[in-house]
């Protein structure tokens, strides 16, 4: 695995800006109320041609008996055991504080490097004197920097490369399916990755929104390596009233962007909402691998034809996403989790799957003689052949005589003929209407 360096610190002393800052773009909610990062962040860097991860994570307040501020320490010291490294931020302006002490003390006990960087120093020059005021936690030299002003990066990154582990190869991360787990607030998304993962690595609350940033988590199972990418729960926007709820909803919808393969999960109780065939269909936009999770089973009331209702019911809501997979489980006890994985690994090659030409063309053939493509005024359409430029999704550019003729009805009866030869569930498909001989003019279906 890649090394891991973890930014730890009590509540509100720039945490959150200085991982921003050296990840280069904004991934972590950045406010001025304490305690805004609640979860762990992740972010892929580089330093000195060596990769990395960064976390992000919440403030400890060791001495609070808040719940949500015990679930940030939980969760705060779940990244200080993960990470290879760790840098613990302070705060020029407020100097040492009590909790700084007692943050340092606990990070003592974990026995892993840690690099003290104190934010704020936002001048060039000789440090103020209140820097090394920061030399009584015990932990080492203090390096000054200042998240805002971009300043001290570079020495903060090799005092923290210093301590990275040998032997990191590259190619163990390259075969990496990236998972996003998507839906309303309080569906379940981080139960089910708790679920999964068999141990909490996100914090799960009664309360809708909990999770306001994306998690990533790594996981290994079966020689296989995913990347579960918990969302914040995607509500409408014109609800979205606060700042930090906006960034949440647009870092919500980047998931999607950066997933192999979406989960989409619905609340059993609930049905599937208008939310949720917004989520998936983009999703579906995004050609994005999709299964779709009926959670709560366990406490729907039930009878011989509950199942079978409700999967129609979720085929009529998400019309356009008739190819996903859709199961029913329940991720407080665990039930059907099982199947989650191989349904993963199935959709994941579907996905990628790449035809050859010459049996896309056999397929679209017989097609054509089972059932005569369309005609208007005397003029039919032909299909002189087709090809696969693409996956993910699987991508099929078919050249025609007048595109103007390739009617949407019959597109969709081919691609059912294509998806039935296959087997390709759980996965959109595309096609490009061509008119052969020109690259003008192209059409395309989804």
């Amino acid at each position: 695995m890649k090394p891991v360096v973890a930014i730890v610190g009590r509540p509100n002393v720039g945490k959150s800006a200085l991982f921003n800052r050296l990840a280069g773009k904004r991934i972590s909610i950045v406010e001025d109320t304490p305690g805004v990062t609640r979860d762990r962040i992740y972010a892929d860097m580089e330093w000195r041609s060596v990769p990395f991860s960064l976390i992000d994570t919440g403030g400890i307040e060791p001495d609070s008996k808040d719940e949500m501020l015990v679930q940030m320490k939980n969760q705060a010291m779940v990244a200080v055991e993960l990470a290879d490294v760790i840098i613990f931020v302070g705060d020029v302006k407020s100097g040492v504080t009590a909790t700084d002490m007692d943050v340092a003390a606990m990070l003592h006990k974990s026995k892993k490097p840690i690099v003290l960087a104190v934010n704020k120093v936002d001048k060039v020059g000789d440090p103020p004197p209140e820097m090394y005021e920061f030399y009584n936690l015990g932990i080492g030299d203090p390096v000054p920097v200042s998240a805002v002003q971009s300043l001290g990066l570079g020495d903060l990154l090799d005092a923290a490369f210093e301590h990275f582990p040998k032997g990191y190869d590259e190619e163990e991360d390259k075969e990496l399916i990236k998972v996003a787990v998507i839906g309303r607030p309080n569906a379940g998304k981080s139960s089910l990755i708790n679920s999964i993962l068999g141990e909490q690595r996100v914090i799960v609350s009664s309360i809708a929104g909990t999770t306001r940033d994306a998690i990533d988590t790594y996981y290994e199972k079966d020689g296989k390596k995913y990347l579960f990418i918990d969302t914040a729960g995607i509500r409408r926007k014109s609800k979205v009233d606060e700042a930090v709820e906006r960034y949440s909803v647009m870092r919500s919808y980047t998931a999607v962007d950066r997933a192999d393969i979406c989960l989409i999960l619905v609340d059993g109780n609930e049905g599937v909402a208008e939310q949720d065939a917004k989520v998936a269909g983009y999703a579906h936009e995004e050609g994005k691998g999709s299964i779709v999770l009926v959670n709560k089973w366990d406490i729907v009331d039930k009878d011989t034809d509950t199942m079978k209702k409700a999967k129609i019911e979720v085929q009529e809501k998400l019309s356009f996403m008739t190819y996903a997979p859709i199961e029913f489980i329940s991720a407080k006890t665990g039930s059907r989790v099982d199947r989650i994985f191989p349904l993963i690994n199935s959709v994941y090659e579907r996905n990628s799957m790449r035809i050859t030409t010459g049996a896309l063309n056999d397929i679209i053939n017989e097609a054509t003689l089972k059932v005569q493509p369309p005609s208007d005024k005397g003029k039919r359409l032909k299909i002189y052949y087709a090809t696969q430029p693409s996956t993910n999704p699987p991508t099929f550019v078919l050249f025609v005589n007048d595109k103007e003729l390739a009617h949407f009805s019959y597109i969709r009866y081919l691609e059912n003929q294509i998806r039935s030869a296959f087997g390709m569930e759980g996965t959109p498909v595309r096609f490009i209407i061509r008119e052969k001989g020109t690259d003008q003019g192209a059409s395309k279906w989804k």
